[in-house]
């Protein structure tokens, strides 16, 4: 298992599906989650700062098993945004 401490860039969903699959960058690293990856997308947008644990393929991407944002989540952000507008 790897572990990697960065900031997120070029967030993309690659396959749509129930479980959709997504790509990111995190420090200058090829990554891929498809478990949890709408909690995912609801946490997590381009600039933010992530922990990630997971294992490499055979193309030397990371498969995500595990994340955690540092500081505020998107959702957290945007739910505290809505209250202050009303």
């Amino acid at each position: 298992m790897d572990t990697l401490k960065g900031t997120v860039s070029k967030l993309k969903i690659i396959q749509y599906s129930q479980h959709p699959l997504v790509y990111f960058r995190l420090a200058e690293t090829n990554c891929l989650i498809a478990s949890h990856s709408l909690n995912f997308l609801a946490d997590v947008e381009d600039g933010m700062k992530l922990i990630i644990t997971g294992t490499r393929n055979k193309r030397g991407q990371l498969i995500v098993a595990k994340y955690a944002v540092l500081g505020k989540t998107k959702l957290m952000i945007d739910f505290e945004h809505y209250q202050s507008v009303s």
